[in-house]
């Protein structure tokens, strides 16, 4: 089937269309995707919601504007990104456990750094639990501090002081 055909069947709404439509893009559509989002899950979400944003939007397709591939290819893009944007994405980042960290440190550091990472956790227990807290969502999870201030109903200035206070016990602890 050529592409006009094609184009002609999905204007039609023709079911077979879809699957034709799906089995010549999606490879290089989950491509495109895959290599923004960095994750195989969200890539085929992603991937699922892109066809069937061009079946539903098939009639603000313009031939004369540019080519059928070059107008998919720009929303996979477009969705890949709003996906990155999205606070779902975001906050599926923060929320990595500890154990996660430590897993990225055995694969990705060096011996020394191993050490520390692990060991730091140690040390971090023998603090106050609110320094604990503050932490674990500053450096474990990768919060703002304005975020931390949210999760923790703290105003922002106290969180600052308290992280600063907090790394100053952990450094009497450390002995640096």
């Amino acid at each position: 089937m050529t592409q006009e055909e094609l184009l002609e069947q999905i204007y039609k709404k023709d079911s077979n269309a879809f699957t034709t439509l799906y089995d010549m893009y999606s490879k290089s559509l989950y491509g495109v995707i895959y290599n923004l989002l960095k994750n195989k899950e969200e890539a085929e979400d992603v991937l699922q919601e892109v066809f069937v944003k061009i079946w539903k939007n098939i009639d603000s397709y313009n031939d004369t504007k540019g080519r059928f591939f070059t107008w998919i290819l720009n929303i996979s893009r477009n969705a890949a990104i709003d996906r990155l944007r999205s606070k779902d994405h975001n906050k599926n980042l923060k929320n990595l456990s500890v154990d996660n960290f430590v897993h990225i440190l055995d694969h990705n550091a060096t011996v020394v750094n191993k050490i520390d990472a692990i060991g730091i956790r140690e040390f971090i227990k023998k603090l106050k639990p609110t320094c604990v807290r503050i932490i674990e969502l500053l450096f474990f999870k990768g919060y703002t501090q304005q975020e931390a201030s949210e999760e923790l109903a703290m105003p922002l200035g106290t969180v600052k002081t308290q992280n600063r206070n907090c790394i100053k016990d952990l450094r009497t602890i450390l002995e640096v």
